[in-house]
């Protein structure tokens, strides 16, 4: 059986990697190492096999392989480890495989699993614990060519914190989430590919841990392909991709699932820890800030709890407002002068507790969209959302795609600065999405740009709201 999976995906492997570091003969990867236990040290284990700086590694126990500390390899060459549908478990909250030095990844059918159990109540890093990761990527700051990681046949599950974090950011996992994100990183561009991967019931021991996590803060970009794989049960993002400075994002997207993301700071338990009221508005030259409640403490995790505070020129309190930080299905952030292009089809986004699609661009980058049959239905807030808040401009197409029964609107389209907004929405549905306008697509174009938005063939129930864009409607 593992001898027959060599045949078929070694030679996958080797020509991605091989195209990757400029290695051209099979020479280069004669280096073999096998388990035959599932001991977690010693002749015949895991360990063993990835310490003695093999670049294949064949699982061909039938044993799942037990461990109590972090599997590590240290090697700069790529590393290709192929199972047979066994499990690597541990009942310690660690990480369960670090690739320390950047080196390229391809794992296939060999599953991860950490204890489970984890929760807002019952953390894995609290009493100085730091929380275990699935798989952890960590790329060097001298790297300079593309980086692959290819998952194949994967399931990663039970981890506090991310599923599969790769980490292009000195700062680790101080680097921070979303566009503010900060830290300096390689000139390497990042290339995830996934095939059949399920992430499932990770991240629920800490604040802000994903399904996948990409932090990319050099010159090099994000490209992440997906294809039939399942994101669901994740504390926060099923999958979030965040491009700190020079360099983009791209996506394609197909057959994936993005269910249940994003309740970490779990309402059921939080909502309690919120004053009351939990917002609230003033006349100017009412209230001042030592007035209004300050910072939740005392609750589970503090950090769950946002407080915004606006204030009126003369210094007083206009309005505040608190609100639980909850998480999307995917959530890709672009901060620099990149693009973001967004490629997406035939897959379905429910039930996560923000976002089902979350796509934010600021600086001198656009968002291109390619959108096509795809179901967002019971997000806790938008289906789909596209903002750019910059110069640059979001152009796009949505073919085939259905809204219903989101929180937010049906999908949002928005282009916050000199840009323009090109949208072209077809054979479509929206319907029953409950923002406060009852609101199937909204398109918007607040600054000196254009805005069109054309809809062809489409339902929209719950109608258009539209702003410094011209609707088209045939």
């Amino acid at each position: 059986m593992i001898k027959k999976m060599k045949s078929n995906c070694s030679i996958l492997a080797s020509a991605v990697f091989a195209a990757s570091v400029g290695l051209g003969s099979q020479g280069a990867w004669a280096t073999e190492a096998y388990v035959y236990n599932g001991n977690d040290a010693g002749e015949g284990s895991m360990r063993a096999a990835l310490e003695s700086g093999a670049r294949e590694i064949f699982v061909e126990t039938n044993e799942d392989i037990m461990i109590m500390t972090p599997l590590v390899y240290a090697g700069v060459t790529p590393l290709e480890i192929y199972g047979s549908s066994q499990t690597v478990r541990s009942t310690e909250n660690i990480d369960l495989l670090v690739v320390s030095n950047g080196a390229n990844l391809f794992v296939n059918n060999l599953n991860f699993a950490g204890p489970g159990g984890w929760s807002i109540e019952n953390r894995g890093d609290e009493d100085g614990e730091t929380a275990g990761k699935g798989i952890f990527v960590d790329i060097r700051e001298d790297q300079t060519s593309g980086v692959y990681v290819t998952l194949s046949n994967v399931t990663v599950s039970g981890v506090a914190n991310h599923g599969i974090h790769i980490s292009d950011c000195n700062l680790a996992d101080a680097c921070g989430g979303g566009s503010g994100g900060a830290g300096e990183g390689s000139d390497a561009t990042i290339l995830v590919n996934f095939y059949n991967v399920t992430v499932d019931d990770v991240g629920n021991g800490k604040f802000d841990a994903d399904g996948l996590r990409v932090d990319e803060r050099g010159a090099g970009s994000i490209l992440f392909t997906s294809s039939n794989s399942t994101f669901t049960n994740v504390g926060a993002d099923g999958v979030e991709l965040d491009e700190g400075q020079d360099g983009g994002i791209g996506t394609r997207i197909a057959n994936n699932t993005f269910s249940l993301n994003g309740n970490y700071c779990d309402p059921a338990v939080m909502e309690a820890f919120l004053p009351e009221p939990a917002e609230a508005e003033f006349a100017d030259g009412t209230t001042m800030e030592e007035d209004i409640p300050p910072a939740v403490t005392g609750s589970p995790d503090d950090t769950c709890i946002e407080r915004s505070v606006d204030l009126y020129d003369s210094g007083f309190v206009e309005a505040y407002e608190f609100a639980l930080d909850l998480d999307d299905g995917i959530d890709l952030d672009e901060a620099g002068p990149g693009d973001i292009r967004f490629v997406m089809g035939n897959s379905t986004v429910i039930d996560n507790l923000d976002e089902g699609v979350d796509i934010d661009e600021e600086g001198e980058g656009s968002i291109s969209i390619a959108l096509s049959d795809t179901v967002a239905t019971g997000n806790t807030d938008d289906g789909f959302k596209f903002s750019e808040e910059d110069g640059g401009s979001v152009i796009g197409k949505a073919t085939g795609n259905t809204t219903t029964s989101n929180g937010g609107k049906g999908s949002v389209y928005e282009e916050a600065d000199d840009g323009d907004l090109t949208m072209v929405v077809e054979r479509s549905a929206s319907s029953l999405n409950d923002d406060e306008n009852n609101t199937g697509i909204e398109a918007v174009q607040e600054d000196a740009g254009t805005g069109t938005l054309t809809v062809r063939d489409s339902t929209i129930s719950d109608g258009f709201d539209v702003n410094g864009v011209t609707l088209v409607e045939e």
